[in-house]
């Protein structure tokens, strides 16, 4: 006879049995956002089945919570979020505050088991790079946390405060400088979910004349095997492309990656410009033109945003800071072919 002790009934357990989404139970239990009365319905069955004991959106969002500064990011390795989570640190320490880290990788059901960590432990503010849409994020803000966005804000949730680079100035001067040196197939990896930097993309290419082909977009999660197969795929099915713009240093990592084992050349064979300047990629060779984010002051200014927000009501806004187009030696002026092409 086992002697372990049954495992706790969670708030995945109640949505997976309702057939709904964890931020649909989490409104049906907080009482707050809405819900027909059919889902409500099988939630509570759900709920009732499952002997299922809410003890975080339950209690804890109604209790005085205790302080501190969670953080939520797709990929701590990622050096990006790297720095930003230092940026953030920075600023809750001037403060006096602690921080609590968590990865969702890319994950709006992660995300959501995230928040739903935090508020158990009673984090009043939270800082994150939001996975996906804002759906997950309506019953906390709708209870009263103070959340800021860095780095991308969730489509759904407009109101909430946001520190942005200004990727749509940044985009533009990397496409202006591609589109200059006669590239016409222009290929985006995506970071999954960054659908804002994809319109601003495909926009753009528009703009500037230039043919907005929705095949010449992949999207990749938060992980090396998934951006080296959306980067490979990319190469492989679409032979015509002459020029990859990475959102991201993974991303780039996986590009440069991907090219290598193809036995395509950059920039002979194909162009490439990266989001997110690092160290490496001025010592890659070639040396790779980037667009630099400034992340570690992203995150410090989200630092100051959620502590500020916290102490004081004010209408939400949106921080944007600068970004730069560093030119070295990953672009060349397009070539008439190149290998399958």
């Amino acid at each position: 006879m086992s002697t372990n002790s049954p495992r706790r009934v969670t708030i995945r357990d109640v949505a997976e049995a309702a057939g709904v989404g964890v931020a649909t139970v989490s409104r049906v239990l907080s009482g707050t956002g809405s819900a027909s009365p059919e889902t409500r319905e099988r939630v509570l069955a759900a709920v009732a089945a499952l002997d299922y004991r809410p003890s975080a959106l339950g209690r804890n969002l109604r209790r005085q919570r205790s302080g501190g500064i969670g953080l939520l990011v797709p990929d701590i390795t990622d050096l990006f979020y790297a720095r930003l989570a230092d940026g953030v640190m920075a600023g809750a320490r001037e403060a006096g505050e602690p921080v609590i880290i968590g990865v969702t990788g890319d994950d709006p059901e992660r995300e959501a088991d995230r928040i739903g960590a935090l508020v158990e432990q009673s984090v009043e503010r939270v800082i994150a790079v939001p996975a996906g849409d804002g759906e997950s994020w309506a019953p906390a803000i709708r209870a009263g946390l103070t959340v800021v966005f860095a780095g991308r804000r969730g489509p759904d949730e407009p109101a909430v405060p946001a520190v942005l680079a200004d990727d749509r100035t940044g985009m533009r001067t990397a496409l202006e400088y591609l589109a200059g040196l006669g590239h016409r197939r222009i290929a985006f990896l995506a970071r999954y979910g960054d659908r804002r930097r994809v319109r601003t993309f495909l926009d753009t290419l528009a703009a500037l004349g230039v043919t907005a082909d929705e095949d010449l977009v992949a999207y990749a999660r938060a992980s090396r095997d998934s951006a080296y197969a959306a980067a490979a795929g990319l190469f492989q099915h679409r032979p015509d492309l002459t020029a990859l713009l990475a959102g991201g240093n993974l991303l780039g990592e996986a590009a440069v990656l991907a090219a290598r084992e193809l036995d395509l050349r950059i920039p002979r064979d194909v162009s490439l410009i990266m989001f997110d300047d690092v160290p490496w990629a001025e010592l890659c060779s070639p040396p790779l033109t980037v667009i630099a984010e400034p992340a570690r002051d992203m995150g410090y200014r989200a630092a100051e945003l959620v502590l500020r927000e916290g102490r004081r009501a004010r209408e939400p806004r949106v921080v944007t800071l600068p970004t730069e187009l560093i030119v070295r030696a990953s672009c060349a002026p397009r070539r008439r072919t190149r290998p399958g092409g």
